[in-house]
């Protein structure tokens, strides 16, 4: 069984045992100590768990955490990712939703110690240090899955994208070929693992011998500690989403002068806005930019281009990209007849980065994904035309957004409002900007009752009791508060109607 992934890794322990693969300061760990805790944990896992189900690895940005995937992999298990910002509810939902045989706990364990094996932090570290040799006999290969990522449902629960090994490969060979880099060089570590934005970072950085640096949430959440620290980090490669990079452009510093390393932008998760770009290349005239495009559904990213002037001079709304050479796209109208250049419709990506689909949901994967000439392919439910073999992006078809890069459907925020018992309806919708940005999320809310008769007191109970239940992104920023909803004609709440009224 082949994983060129897991055997490049090593090559690296071997070229470069003494870089490091994970900048956390004097605890750093180099690529020969990734090698080597990362086969002892998976001696463990190979000898306690004999199936192929999918392991949980909760944490932080930490370099234990990819140890832990490596360990999976090694011993025939993918591996689910949970960030630790996230709230116990959903926690509990992932852990029921995903069947998994075991959970690798490097932050405190937000549930009860049930169910299945958890190993701790303590536990972790004893079981890196025993210096145990895996068979490899089970390792993750060919469509085996890698990694599952559970992202939102329109019915409040969480839907796991599964990602196989072959998907994966798929696209770390794109990335490595097309995407300018070099070896060692210095990526940035932003998004959480449970994001895939964090997967353009994590395998491109170690199948090149990189080093990841970590940003943690504290950071991005605080401007003067943010600014402080990132011409620290002596960055070559940017991986961010557009929103992240929104902010420190705030800051006059945040140039090619100050930060003379940095040469690669990459940006994937949402939609990157014309002025954001013109900045970048203002302040940056000699790096690389990618603008790129792709669901977690098709591994990441499936298209990219570089922006340059040209294309800024010449675009109002800037190209998704050109699709990677493994991989179509297909324009479709409503009748699912093919499209024309130039023409909008939805698009569909056929090619071997499509998942296998979801997770114990056979229903949600036969809507989304299917076969397309013999080649699996995915309705993303993005509008979108193809021109000069560009892609260009023209909305949403249905009621998921992306918001801060993060990808959200509006009903499962919804269904958490109405979970809570003052609340009788609830329907959220996006405000945009007039780079056709997500700019605010809007709730329309029908009461059962105010809390003490209080409007400003009754939205800061409503959003308190959401923290517990969804992502701090999921959380609307502005109530309307309504006796009513409006209906469609067969009876259900009209959203498109109340997004028209917040966008007029």
């Amino acid at each position: 069984m082949v994983n060129n992934i897991v055997e490049k890794i090593k090559d690296w322990s071997e070229k470069t045992p003494n870089t490091i693969f994970f900048d956390e300061g004097d605890t750093s760990f180099s690529y020969s100590d990734l090698e080597k805790t990362s086969h002892s944990l998976a001696a463990y896992l190979e000898e306690k768990f004999d199936n192929k189900d999918g392991i949980i690895v909760y944490g932080g940005q930490d370099s234990r955490m990819i140890i832990s995937f490596l360990a999976c992999i090694k011993s025939g298990h993918g591996y689910i990712p949970i960030d630790a910002h996230t709230p116990k509810e959903r926690v509990q939902m992932i852990l029921e939703e995903s069947n998994a045989t075991c959970v690798i706990a490097l932050d405190e364990w937000p549930l009860e110690k049930v169910g299945p094996k958890i190993i701790e932090r303590t536990d972790f570290n004893q079981l890196i240090e025993e210096e145990k040799q895996p068979t490899l006999g089970n390792i993750v290969s060919g469509e085996d899955i890698f990694y599952t990522i559970f992202t939102s449902g329109t019915t409040g629960k969480p839907k796991g994208v599964q990602i196989t090994y072959s998907n994966l490969e798929s696209f770390c060979s794109w990335m490595t070929k097309e995407f300018s880099l070099k070896h060692g060089q210095r990526f940035l570590c932003q998004a959480p693992f449970s994001f895939d934005l964090s997967v353009m970072d994590l395998y491109p950085a170690l199948l090149t011998g990189g080093t990841l640096v970590p940003m943690e949430k504290k950071m991005v959440e605080s401007f003067p500690l943010l600014f402080g620290s990132i011409p620290k980090m002596a960055l070559n490669v940017w991986v961010s989403t557009p929103s992240l990079i929104e902010i420190c452009l705030l800051n006059p510093d945040f140039t090619s002068e100050k930060l003379p390393t940095l040469e690669n932008f990459q940006f994937c998760g949402e939609e990157l806005p014309h002025v954001v770009a013109q900045k970048l290349i203002d302040r940056f005239p000699n790096a690389v930019i990618y603008n790129t495009y792709g669901p977690t559904e098709a591994t990441v990213a499936i298209t990219s281009v570089p922006i340059t002037q040209n294309i800024l001079d010449n675009n109002d709304r800037l190209p998704l990209g050109r699709v990677k050479e493994d991989t179509r796209l297909i324009i479709l109208n409503e009748e699912g007849s093919v499209l024309s250049e130039g023409e909008v419709g939805e698009i569909i990506i056929v090619g071997p980065g499509i998942s296998v689909g979801y997770f114990n949901n056979p229903e949600k994967t036969e809507e989304a994904f299917f076969l397309y000439e013999g080649e699996a392919a995915y309705r993303t439910g993005d509008a979108g035309l193809i021109k000069d073999g560009l892609l260009y992006y023209k909305g949403r078809l249905d009621f998921q957004i992306k918001w801060h890069g993060y990808r959200i459907e509006l009903g499962d925020i919804d269904h958490h409002l109405m979970m809570i018992d003052e609340i009788r309806n609830a329907c959220v919708v996006p405000k945009y900007n007039k780079n056709h940005k997500v700019q605010q999320l809007i709730a329309y809310v029908v009461c059962k009752k105010m809390i003490n008769d209080d409007e400003k007191e009754t939205i800061s109970y409503l959003k308190t009791h959401l923290l517990e239940s969804v992502m701090d992104y999921m959380v609307p920023q502005r109530y309307i508060f309504v006796d009513t909803l409006p209906l469609t004609a067969n009876g259900k709440v009209d959203r498109k109607f109340l997004i028209n009224e917040v966008n007029k």
